[in-house]
């Protein structure tokens, strides 16, 4: 994974760094956010009451206190390698039910409903994503979740966004195939792939057809929405 410093550089300015490189989509990342977080509620609608998560780099802790919120869990956790944007999710979001700690301090011991991760692993060396996706296997309960969000590779949007983005300028993507088989070495069931946002602004009118579209892989992001196995 990339550096804690490389991360902490943009701990203080990483909403208006992140904005800037989505202003060609006519949104800013609280957009995306909350329609990540909300399609995932959607694909759990039948299922148990989630009362616990983990986001797997956190960042600055929005989206975890976001999934907290939207999911109504009793606890969730944001971990992450940078101290500064710890410290900044710490004091905008943390409370008894919404913890932010470094990767060390953090023991897996299988008792998580969903892990949510957002566009982690393009950060993580092609050496060490297994070991990534190992850990998350570690925090899940048997029959616990894995929402897997990653940027798509196959969208020209996304890719000029990334190429805007400082953070982003090193990433090494990920196709959808190549993460969903990366978690199926972990041991993991995939349960379905979706392709999400696929209209910038000026065509928002359309975005009521997205539901329909989730199976062609032109959206700017995917989820790949795993499960550990119950035995």
């Amino acid at each position: 994974m990339s550096s804690p410093a490389e991360f902490d550089q943009f701990a203080d300015n990483y909403d208006e760094t992140l904005n800037e490189a989505l202003t060609v989509s006519g949104e800013d990342k609280e957009f995306f956010a909350r329609g990540r977080v909300e399609w995932l509620a959607r694909c759990l609608d039948e299922r148990p009451q989630v009362r616990s998560m983990l986001d797997y780099g956190c960042g600055t802790g929005d989206t975890t206190a976001l999934l907290r919120d939207t999911f109504n869990c009793e606890s969730a956790v944001g971990l992450d390698i940078s101290e500064r944007s710890l410290e900044r999710a710490a004091r905008n979001h943390g409370s008894p039910h919404c913890r932010f700690l470094r990767f060390p301090d953090y023991s897996p011991d299988g008792t998580v409903d969903v892990v949510y991760c957002n566009g982690v692993f393009h950060h993580i060396p092609l050496g060490e994503r297994g070991s990534a996706v190992q850990f998350i296997f570690r925090c899940l309960r048997p029959g616990g979740l894995f929402a897997l969000w990653e940027n798509n590779p196959w969208n020209l949007g996304t890719q000029y966004v990334m190429f805007r983005c400082d953070f982003d300028k090193d990433a090494v993507k990920i196709t959808p195939r190549a993460a969903a088989d990366l978690l199926r070495k972990s041991g993991f069931e995939i349960l379905r792939t979706d392709f999400r946002f696929f209209f910038p602004h000026f065509l928002k009118g359309l975005r009521s057809m997205e539901p329909s579209l989730t199976r062609i892989p032109l959206g700017g992001q995917y989820q790949v929405l795993a499960r550990k196995p119950t035995t």
